[in-house]
């Protein structure tokens, strides 16, 4: 494609290159390559120009004139050029798929998942990108950010029209709002789930949290579907005029659950007048299917394909994930990693047991501090038992987020507490003590298979994989 097919207003002798790739990373140049100078938080791209085109990029998308030799577009915001350019590269894709939009602080990645499988029950070859994986045309792969940046995301709709997809559901976010990653797609449905602190480490305050969110279904003419069980959900909901609303205590909400019973299986309720079952505990869990089910019913899938996809459908990993090695207590994993998250699966797994509650949590380095103390303080409050241990330390003391948390703690509930800084430690130690009927909650990870530390290391560790050993090496 010609590079003025990209942009609009180039003339023909700037424009007249020809691009059949766009890259953020110098190393990835080559001839036809168009390299975008991307002003980074540590780094600027316009410094790495230079080496692009000696790896062979036939032109430059900057903020500035460089004047290195080769085809040059100057923009005000290149990250905000990228997306369009990228989408127009790979054919504008996003017109071709049925595209929806998950966002909101908890969530994403459950209801993204349930959306999936009632989408693919009305014969729609579905894709998914998101935290846990991204599937392709039915390929799964593992994925390294919950939104990549713009040229992936384009050429990876790209790869699912030509791999069969029709659909494409994909959570978005705040990052990629706020970076442009997620403009220039074609939404048919946009998800609002809810929103509680988190990435306070990005953005100035929860407000600016929250309008980042928000532009994605204000800007967008799609259909939407907000929670507005949820006080930000309620908000936003007020401002978009075509909207679906859920809820369970909201009376006013379009699609309302009632009826719910839950159980270490799955919950059971009544919404929309069907009769539904999703394999999943809690109400958090209610309201992620039905934001599910209202989606579906946006795109025409029939009542019974819903109610039969949604009993059967996959349960995203570390996700109120229960491990079950013969134990005689419950096991759960689960990603939650903000206080909100917390406080929801804490009730979930209180409501499994006429025991104990022990629960092993620990927050993440060089990310929001603020949250730390109010994890330690809900934890407390909630649970009979609180180990507090090491998550992604990454370039922190680990002692010192876990003295933080400590902080926090409650001293109110009678809760008991306890440190254990190595996590394996800190899972075994929880095992040991669980009688009959207890429930271990094993917080923060979830899915994920590594723990970060310092210097950018990563080390091979899975919260459901400690958990079963330690399970296990109690039978022996």
């Amino acid at each position: 494609m010609r590079l003025r097919e990209l942009f609009d207003g180039l003339e023909r002798e700037q424009g007249d290159v020809e691009i059949d790739s766009m890259a953020l990373d110098d190393r990835l140049a080559k001839a036809g390559t168009l390299f975008c100078c991307v002003p980074g938080f540590e780094r600027d791209g316009h410094d790495f120009a230079a080496s692009a085109i000696e790896r062979g990029a036939t032109a430059l998308l900057t903020e500035r004139p460089l004047q290195l030799g080769v085809a040059e577009v100057v923009v005000e915001d290149v990250r905000a050029a990228i997306a369009p350019a990228a989408a127009r590269l790979n054919g504008r894709p996003t017109s071709s798929l049925e595209m929806v939009a998950v966002t909101g602080t908890n969530g994403k990645t459950t209801t993204a998942f349930l959306t999936r499988a009632l989408l693919e029950a009305s014969g729609r070859q579905t894709g998914l990108l998101g935290t846990v994986e991204q599937i392709v045309g039915g390929r799964r792969e593992a994925t390294v950010r919950t939104t990549p940046e713009a040229i992936e995301l384009q050429r990876c709709f790209a790869q699912m029209l030509a791999a069969g997809d029709k659909a494409c559901v994909i959570e978005v976010s705040s990052h990629a709002i706020a970076l442009h990653r997620s403009d220039a797609i074609d939404w048919d449905v946009t998800v609002f789930t809810n929103l509680s602190r988190e990435h306070l480490d990005f953005h100035r305050d929860l407000e600016e949290y929250y309008a980042v969110k928000a532009r994605l279904l204000i800007e967008s003419p799609a259909p939407s579907v907000v929670n507005i069980d949820d006080e930000h959900g309620r908000r936003l909901a007020a401002e978009l005029s075509d909207v679906v609303t859920v809820g369970i205590v909201s009376a006013d909400a379009d699609l309302q659950a009632s009826s719910i019973v839950t159980d270490p299986s799955g919950s059971s309720f009544s919404a929309g007048g069907i009769e539904l079952r999703v394999p999943l505990p809690g109400e958090f869990n209610v309201l992620n299917a039905l934001c599910a089910v209202a989606v579906a019913r946006i795109l025409g899938v029939d009542d019974s394909a819903i109610a039969r996809a949604l009993s059967a459908a996959e349960v995203a990993p570390g996700r109120f994930q229960p491990v079950d090695a013969g134990q005689h207590f419950a096991a759960i994993v689960d990603y939650a990693h903000t206080p909100d998250s917390l406080e929801n699966a804490l009730r979930t797994a209180r409501s499994l047991t006429g025991g104990r509650l022990i629960v092993v949590f620990g927050a993440g380095g060089d990310r929001d501090r603020g949250k730390r103390p109010l994890m330690g303080q809900v934890a407390s409050e909630l649970a009979d038992l609180i180990i507090v241990t090491s998550d992604n330390p990454r370039s922190e003391d680990p002692r010192a987020i876990i003295e933080a948390i400590i902080a926090g703690v409650s001293h109110d509930g009678g809760a008991e507490v306890e440190v254990v800084e190595d996590r394996g430690d800190a899972i075994a130690r929880a095992v040991g003590l669980a009688a009959d009927g207890d429930v271990v909650l094993v917080a923060g990870k979830g899915h994920e298979q590594g723990q970060q530390i310092a210097d950018g290391v990563v080390l091979e560790f899975d919260d459901a994989s400690a958990l079963r050993a330690a399970i296990e090496a109690g039978k022996q």
